[in-house]
């Protein structure tokens, strides 16, 4: 599935899928000659820290494009971010195209109020291969969930991150990641709803074999998760972003900041509502995005956490 040949057009200008774009869109500038745990590292936090996982096109009656090209003028070219099925997708392209052993897997997604993981594969990941060792790499998960490091794959190791602890376990050919939080301190946590803060400290986050995926197999899922009303991505509209020490969310028009470890293993969680005027400046300043069109925010039952 190398993509690295595959154009696009934009403005009746036919332009080809540029690596060195992509890269300027992240704001990497280091070397890529060594294909090694550091660059992998490197490219990963770039993106995590320059792309926002957000599903507002759904919000604002626009498709969410699946076509790598499209996701790509919508990220690189456009400035927007997307969703795991787009922004994984990217980043496999990326990964590969500078010679990476990358494959793309298939995960599924642990419902906390459902208390069980998701019936069909709904996220992409990727598993890269460095030197004999396999590592879990996922560019596109929100909030605290999203690592900012390759996990190793090996079943009942702790690996301590800045986000949180995480753990790989296996079981019978499944593999599941899950992870371990810090105390969380919310100077204003009477004022906003406690579910988004999660019941305890350890989450269950997603599971997944090692059969090797293609995008394609997700496109029954993304046409799902954009037209089902009962789907979280419909009825929550959500943008999130990972900074040098914390991460941004936007939920509806509840902005969100957690600073990690801000002081003896506890995380700062901090909540505003926003008014809808207020919308357009936040994600412009903090999200680095700016709609074409009215976005009309939604927050509907519980399922993501910070």
């Amino acid at each position: 599935m190398h993509s690295d040949s595959v154009s696009f057009s934009v403005d009746e200008n036919k332009q080809t899928m540029d690596i060195e774009a992509y890269f300027e869109r992240i704001g990497y500038q280091n070397s890529r000659n060594k294909l090694d745990l550091q660059t992998l590292t490197e490219i990963l936090q770039h993106q995590i820290r320059a792309v926002p996982f957000e599903n507002l096109n759904i919000h604002c009656g626009e498709p969410m494009e699946l076509n790598l090209e499209a996701v790509f003028n919508h990220v690189v070219r456009r400035k927007r971010g997307g969703w795991c099925l787009q922004l994984n997708h990217l980043f496999y392209w990326a990964l590969t195209t500078i010679g990476f052993e990358a494959i793309m897997l298939g995960g599924q997604i642990y419902n906390f109020p459902a208390c069980r993981y998701s019936k069909t594969m709904i996220h992409p990941l990727l598993l890269v291969t460095l030197s004999g060792k396999k590592y879990i790499v996922d560019a596109a998960f929100p909030f605290s969930c999203q690592p900012w490091e390759p996990l190793e794959l090996i079943s009942g190791k702790d690996q301590p991150q800045v986000p949180a602890i995480f753990h790989l376990t296996e079981e019978n050919g499944t593999w599941y990641l899950d992870q371990t939080k810090r105390q969380q301190y919310v100077p204003n946590q009477e004022f906003i709803d406690s579910n988004i803060l999660g019941k305890n400290n350890h989450r269950k986050i997603f599971s997944f074999t090692l059969e090797p995926r293609m995008i394609e197999d997700f496109r029954p899922v993304s046409e799902y998760a954009q037209s089902s009303p009962t789907c979280v991505m419909v009825h929550t509209s959500l943008c999130s972003i990972q900074t040098q020490e914390g991460v941004h969310g936007l939920l509806g028009t509840t902005l969100v900041y957690k600073k990690f470890n801000y002081k003896d293993n506890v995380d700062l969680v901090e909540f505003k509502t926003l008014k809808e005027e207020e919308l357009e400046e936040v994600l412009k300043h903090i999200f680095g995005i700016n709609l074409e069109t009215k976005l009309m925010p939604k927050r509907g039952n519980p399922f993501f956490t910070i």
